[in-house]
C-alpha cells in the first residue's frame, strides 16, 4: 500500500480548516515528516469568529520530547491551561478542574478526587460496568444494524459515570446533552455563541450536582459522588465547586474519550480481522494488551499544551523563553518509529506498549484510566461473545478537531442481521 505524502508548507496544526480535515493517513505522515525534520515546530494561532490573534505554539511530535515535558511539570506547566487557545481562568478552573493545575494544589485536588475510590466503590463500578455493557448489547441486537456510536459508544461510558456518581436514570440524557455541547461545537444550538452554550452547559451539569448532592444521595452510597464527599486527607475535603467541576470533567473527557476509543475499536477489528481472530481466540488472556494497542493506534485525545515557566529551557533541540506554549502531541508519539515496532500496524499482542494514549507519565497522567481500561474490556468481552461477526459498516463519519479523534456516526452491521 502506497504511504501517503505531505508537504511541510501543508502542516499547520493551527488550521481547522485545511489541516485537521484531511485523511487520518496525511495526518500520520505529517508528524512522520516533523519527527525526522522537525521535532519542536513553530505555529501561528490566528485570529477566528471565537478568538483574537494569539502569540502561536511549539509542537512537540516526539515520544521522548512528550515524556520529558510530561515529567516536568516545574518547567512546562498546566496551571495556564491546557487548550491552545488562551481562555478565561473561570473557564480553566470550572471545566478543566485538576487538567488545569500545577502543584500544590493539583496533588491536593488529586489526592482527595483518588481517596473516593475505595475498594466498596470500585467494586460497584465494576458490577455496573457488566450490567451496562449487556443491556447495551440488548439494545443492539433489538435494533438490528444501526449507529455503534448512538446505540453502545455513546452511551456506555455516560451510563457508567452517571451510575458511577449516582445520578438517576431520568437525568442521563440530560447529562449527555450539555457534556456533547461542552465538546462538540457542532451540538452547539442555533442562534447561541459558542462561549455562551458552553457555559450555560456547565452550569447545568453543575447544578445538577448540586440537586444530586441534596436531594438523591444516602450517607452511606457506595457511589463515586458519596464517597468524595466522605473522603479526607490530612484533615481536608472536597468543597462543593471542587465536586462540581470533577463531575463536568468526569461528564466531558471520561465520556467523550471512551466514546472514541470504543467507536474506533470496531473499526479496527473491523479493518484488520486477523487480530480481531486472534483476540477471539483468548478473550480474557488478551484483552489487557488488545486494549492498550486500540489507545495508541487510535489516540482518542490527540494534545494538550503546557507553558513554559522560565527563560532558557531546552528540549528536542530548542531553547525556550518563558510564556512559550508548547503542544504535546500523543498521537504522534504513539506512532513514533524510534520506539514502536512498525508503528502503523495494529498488533495486539505489542510488547512493549509505553503508549502516551492516557498522556504521559509525571502528575497529570490520566486518573481515569483504570476506569476507562476497564470498560473497554468489559465492552468488547461483551461485544465479542454475543455479536462475534459485528462489523463496522461503511466509512466513518469523523468530527474534525484538534483535540479529540472523533468518530461522530459508524454504521455497523453483523451477520444475520
Amino acid at each position: 500500500m502506497e504511504q501517503a505524502t505531505i508537504a511541510r508548507e501543508e502542516i499547520d496544526f493551527s488550521d481547522h480548516e485545511r489541516f485537521w480535515p484531511r485523511p487520518l493517513d496525511e495526518r500520520h505522515a505529517a508528524y512522520a515528516l516533523l519527527r525526522r525534520e522537525e521535532p519542536v515546530s513553530y505555529h501561528p494561532e490566528r485570529a477566528t469568529a471565537r478568538f483574537a490573534e494569539g502569540p502561536g505554539f511549539w509542537a512537540l511530535v516526539r515520544h521522548a520530547d512528550v515524556l520529558e515535558a510530561s515529567r516536568k511539570p516545574d518547567l512546562f506547566s498546566s496551571a495556564q491551561g491546557t487548550s491552545i487557545r488562551d481562555l478565561p481562568d473561570e473557564y480553566n478552573e470550572f471545566f478543566g478542574s485538576m487538567l488545569n493545575m500545577d502543584d500544590p494544589r493539583h496533588a491536593r485536588l488529586r489526592g482527595l478526587v483518588s481517596a473516593g475510590f475505595t475498594p466498596r466503590t470500585m467494586a460497584a463500578i465494576e458490577r455496573d460496568l457488566h450490567a451496562i455493557a449487556s443491556a447495551r448489547v440488548d439494545r443492539l441486537l433489538d435494533e438490528g444494524p444501526c449507529d455503534f456510536v448512538d446505540t453502545v459508544a455513546a452511551p456506555l461510558p455516560l451510563t457508567a459515570i452517571c451510575r458511577m456518581m449516582g445520578i438517576p436514570d431520568e437525568y442521563h440524557d440530560l447529562v449527555r446533552h450539555q457534556s456533547d455541547i461542552i465538546l462538540d461545537p457542532m451540538s452547539t444550538p442555533p442562534g447561541i455563541p459558542r462561549s455562551t452554550a458552553v457555559f450555560e452547559a456547565g452550569r447545568a451539569l453543575a447544578s445538577l450536582m448540586d440537586e444530586i448532592v441534596s436531594h438523591h444521595l444516602r450517607p452511606d452510597g457506595d457511589d463515586l459522588t458519596s464517597a468524595l464527599l466522605r473522603a479526607e486527607v490530612d484533615g481536608q475535603r472536597l468543597t462543593q465547586q471542587e465536586i462540581q467541576s470533577f463531575f463536568v470533567l468526569l461528564t466531558a473527557a471520561g465520556n467523550e474519550t471512551t466514546r472514541n476509543a470504543s467507536s474506533w475499536g470496531l473499526r479496527l477489528l473491523t479493518d484488520h480481522p486477523d487480530q480481531r481472530a486472534h483476540w477471539m481466540a483468548d478473550l480474557d488472556g488478551l484483552a489487557p494488551g488488545a486494549v492498550e494497542e486500540l489507545i495508541r493506534f487510535a489516540s482518542p485525545v490527540i494534545q494538550f499544551r503546557r507553558t513554559v515557566t522560565r527563560d532558557g529551557v531546552q528540549l528536542g533541540g530548542h531553547t525556550f523563553a518563558e510564556g512559550d506554549k508548547v503542544v504535546l502531541f500523543y498521537e504522534s508519539a504513539n506512532r513514533d518509529e524510534t520506539v514502536f515496532d512498525r508503528p502503523d500496524r495494529f498488533d495486539i499482542t505489542r510488547d512493549p506498549n509505553p503508549h502516551v494514549g492516557f498522556g504521559g507519565p509525571g502528575p497529570h497522567f490520566c486518573i481515569g484510566a483504570h476506569l476507562a481500561r476497564r470498560q473497554l474490556m468489559v465492552l468488547f468481552k461483551e461485544l465479542l461473545t454475543r455479536v462475534p461477526t459485528i462489523v463496522a459498516d461503511g466509512p466513518p463519519e469523523r468530527g474534525v478537531s484538534s483535540l479529540l479523534n472523533v468518530i461522530r456516526s459508524q454504521r455497523c452491521t453483523w451477520e444475520g442481521a
